[in-house]
């Protein structure tokens, strides 16, 4: 580990160890205590998750999950998080398997299989979504209850392969109400969240980038120059809408304009594009040489490449637009 606290092993037999210890480690020293959003230093807050995913993809994963678990629990006056302790938020709702949560004689507990958990195994508490009576409901869970289990063999990617996001089986696991049965979504640190997790994808293609900008420093010519130089323009563009961004959230914590929704998916949108195009331009530049000869950069065009499959595309683009239609002069 380095004089930062980062992992700097390239021995892939020690990554997925070496990530674990180090993500544990910042938990630990209090690394992760992030500030919350809308506290005025929301930008902080973005621009940290930014730096831990630049470094490493699935490090900024799991710190934006646990990160965004702990805002989650104050703003919906969930219990409160210890140190040691490591949260994941697993809210996929596919339309299968399912998760159901039924009263039980001493609480709420959870029967069935939730997929998409990213950490199955290595948090200790998550906040996860389960079906009452057919609707989706938020739930803290105590992991390490013997009802809760990874299921192994369901996670199957190569990019993000070390998230260790596959299924996990809850057999009659206690669980406890996070807010009311619709908070989770209407709440608007939803969309502070969604941003977050924009973040995290920000700094994973500044990390591509980082490529391209050595190879044109080393050995420029007019294309390569030229594909860095809209780049540039990209990320310069995601960074600015991040930076306004939260500056609004800070100044309308509990969106009382109404306009969190929108923001986000802008700035989910514009992240995303640049995000892509650090990928596309920097393989044009490149050829296949960064990608078949340096590990470092296959990995993160890998990670990268799946997580930003967490946008839904032209869905998220559709929504968007429906919203601004709405407005009278939205720009």
């Amino acid at each position: 580990m380095s004089e930062t606290g980062f992992l700097e092993s390239t021995d892939r037999a020690d990554v997925d160890t070496g990530l674990r210890a180090a993500f544990l480690a910042f938990e630990a020293d209090g690394r992760l205590d992030l500030a919350l959003p809308g506290s005025g230093y929301t930008d902080l807050r973005w621009q940290s998750l930014a730096a831990l995913s630049r470094h490493n993809t699935v490090l900024g994963r799991w710190s934006e999950a646990h990160t965004d678990a702990i805002a989650i629990l104050h703003e919906l006056d969930g219990p409160t998080p210890q140190r040691g302790q490591i949260w994941g938020v697993w809210a996929a709702e596919p339309p299968a398997p399912i998760l159901e949560a039924v009263p039980g004689d001493s609480g709420w507990v959870l029967t069935g299989t939730k997929p998409w958990c990213s950490g199955a195994s290595l948090c200790t508490h998550a906040l996860v979504t389960a079906r009452v009576e057919g609707s989706p409901r938020l739930f803290a869970v105590d992991l390490t209850h013997p009802g809760a289990t990874p299921v192994p063999n369901t996670w199957h990617a190569v990019g993000m392969s070390e998230s260790d996001s596959g299924s996990v089986a809850f057999d009659r696991v206690p669980a406890v109400a996070v807010g009311g049965p619709t908070d989770y979504l209407t709440r608007p640190g939803f969309w502070h969240g969604a941003i977050g997790v924009s973040a995290a994808w920000f700094g994973s293609a500044c990390a591509v980038a980082d490529t391209l900008h050595a190879a044109v420093r080393d050995r420029p010519d007019p294309h390569r120059t030229a594909h860095l130089g809209a780049i540039a323009a990209a990320l310069g563009a995601a960074s600015s809408a991040l930076t306004t961004a939260a500056a609004e959230v800070d100044a309308d914590p509990f969106d009382r304009s109404g306009r969190a929704r929108t923001r986000a998916r802008i700035v989910r949108a514009v992240v995303e594009d640049a995000a892509t195009q650090c990928i596309d331009r920097v393989g044009r530049a490149l050829g296949a040489g960064p990608l078949c000869s340096d590990s470092q950069h296959a990995r993160r065009v890998a990670d990268l490449t799946v997580y930003l499959r967490q946008s839904h595309a032209e869905r998220d683009l559709e929504a968007l637009g429906h919203d601004i239609a709405e407005e009278d002069n939205p720009w």
